[in-house]
């Protein structure tokens, strides 16, 4: 049996260069070796306030977006969170196992929360839920970014308090990552991660970005005062620009540092931009023409809902029956 992979988005913001080199181009890789399941996590973006009509957008273009880079639903489950009713289920139980002092240490919960006025309970109880997501398919592995690693963690704390308190029940998760992709910095801040949630528009590159966009934000990325690329003196922005490069044409580095050793920072970037322009195009191609059936989009959701479905319900009787709670015979 192939180890069981659990990995989740949420479907406000636009996905990026980052999200597609750091994560989802290494979805449709390991898609053969083990057996994915990849959630449209929507019920954790009504953490905070979302407009009805742009979350329901938000999820169809997360999905079309999902099979245009190549996740095949044949082999992977592409689902939304909202539609396997487990999620939430079994959130509520596991809540009610998960000290409120674990939750007021999360770091992602005290920096939300210091930017609000008023602060949801969904916030604060994020990461039970997370810990639901992978708990109720009993994920070996979940490939997250660093700034879940806390997340994951306590994913495990949670299980192993469950299990302590009530027997084994959980799988508990692997740290790891099946696979490690390129780690992809801010275009205007190179020393930040490219974020969807980041307001600059010379931010990051979106997946639907059209040419012309993208090669206006390579053409303005921050750089340092140096005149071309010297390798021995690499800044953050001229390394990021060439890690972008390496990774949409998967040059070997020798062969990049013979490239680009001395080249000027405009010649570098009007080859970065045309190397993510001719890797965007056949995803645009596949997503514009997938995402005009909204129709097959809907059966892809549909089916690959109903295909992990019956996991989700046999995990969320298994711990009704562990902690005394109605189930029938």
């Amino acid at each position: 049996m192939k180890p069981r992979v659990f990995s989740g988005v949420q479907p406000s913001g636009s996905l990026h260069i980052g999200n597609y080199l750091g994560a989802l181009k290494n979805w449709v890789t390991i898609q053969d070796d083990y057996e994915c399941i990849y959630c449209i996590v929507d019920l954790h973006a009504i953490t905070v306030y979302q407009d009805p009509a742009e979350l329901r957008a938000g999820i169809e273009r997360l999905a079309a977006l999902f099979l245009a880079v190549g996740i095949d639903p044949a082999k992977s489950s592409i689902m939304v969170q909202s539609s396997v009713s487990g999620h939430a289920e079994l959130a509520w139980m596991l809540t009610c196992v998960t000290p409120v002092g674990w939750l007021e240490r999360m770091t992602q919960y005290k920096d939300k929360a210091a930017r609000q006025k008023t602060v949801g309970d969904g916030l604060l109880q994020y990461p039970v839920l997370m810990a639901a997501d992978i708990l109720l398919y009993q994920a070996q592995i979940v490939p997250v970014g660093e700034d879940q690693v806390q997340h994951l963690e306590l994913t495990r704390d949670i299980a192993q308090r469950f299990n302590s308190l009530y027997g084994e029940t959980f799988v508990v998760p692997e740290t790891k990552l099946p696979t490690v992709g390129a780690r992809i910095m801010g275009l205007d801040d190179p020393e930040t991660k490219m974020s969807k949630s980041a307001t600059g528009a010379y931010h990051a590159i979106y997946l639907l970005d059209p040419p012309e966009m993208i090669r206006k934000k390579i053409m303005r990325a921050k750089t340092d005062t140096q005149p071309a690329v010297d390798f021995d003196h690499l800044g953050p922005g001229v390394a990021n620009l060439l890690t972008i490069f390496q990774a949409f044409t998967e040059w070997p580095d020798e062969k990049v540092r013979r490239h680009f050793a001395g080249k000027r920072y405009g010649e570098t970037k009007k080859e970065v931009a045309e190397a993510v322009i001719a890797g965007l195009e056949p995803i645009q191609q596949r997503y514009r023409k997938i995402s005009a059936d909204r129709a097959y989009v809907a059966d892809v959701l549909d089916r690959c809902a109903a295909r992990i479905r019956p996991i989700a319900e046999e995990t969320v009787q298994l711990v009704k029956k562990r902690m005394g709670l109605y189930t029938r015979a």
